[in-house]
């Protein structure tokens, strides 16, 4: 949890592994911003802002919506059929099992990522992916979504790749992902 204190031997001894492995664990996450390293106080989960967690969302949509405009450039037939039939799969998931429909979204969009055949994007997005944002960022009114709305959002995506229309992939894609950051901006305390 963020501010979550992390203490090198009790990392240690519940892992099963050298000290001097935990401790260079927990540098190479100070490296990665996901851990701050406290002078004579050991290390601690760094708490990520409400304006920082809105800013990786954004840097996340700018990248889906490049991958998604390359997508649209690259998609095979084999790739328009992989897209459509994950979004069958979500439908099917809506009505039958909607915990399987986060998974059946992450599927979605690291196709979509693979078919652009970005691999910058690709990086970067794997690393965005790697900060827990959304457990840093919990404002007291849930986020309204709306599956069947998402689902819909998913189709004109994956259409517009299929009909290999880039601007369009783009709009879709920032029109999916643009009312996350904007829904945090509105709830956000002291996000200003």
């Amino acid at each position: 949890m963020p501010n979550e204190r992390l203490i090198e031997a009790e990392l240690a001894d519940s892992l099963g592994f050298p000290r001097a492995a935990v401790r260079m664990a927990l540098i190479r996450l100070a490296q990665e911003h996901l851990v701050e390293r406290l002078p004579n106080r050991g290390a601690r989960v760094r708490r990520i802002s409400e304006n920082e967690a809105i800013e990786l969302l954004e840097t996340r949509m700018a990248l889906e919506c490049l991958t998604a405009e390359h997508a649209a450039r690259e998609a095979t037939e084999e790739d328009v059929r992989a897209l459509r039939s994950i979004v069958m799969e979500m439908e099917t998931a809506i009505v039958q099992d909607l915990s399987l429909y986060g998974e059946l979204n992450t599927r979605l969009h690291t196709q979509i990522i693979r078919i652009s055949n970005h691999r910058v994007a690709e990086r970067m997005l794997e690393d965005l992916r790697s900060r827990p944002t959304v457990f840093h960022f919990r404002p007291s009114v849930p986020m309204p979504r709306d599956p069947w709305e998402r689902l819909r959002q998913h189709k004109v995506i994956v259409e517009a790749i299929a009909a290999h229309d880039a601007p369009g992939a783009v709009s879709a894609m920032r029109v999916h992902l643009s009312d996350i950051p904007t829904w945090m901006r509105a709830n956000a305390k002291g996000a200003t």
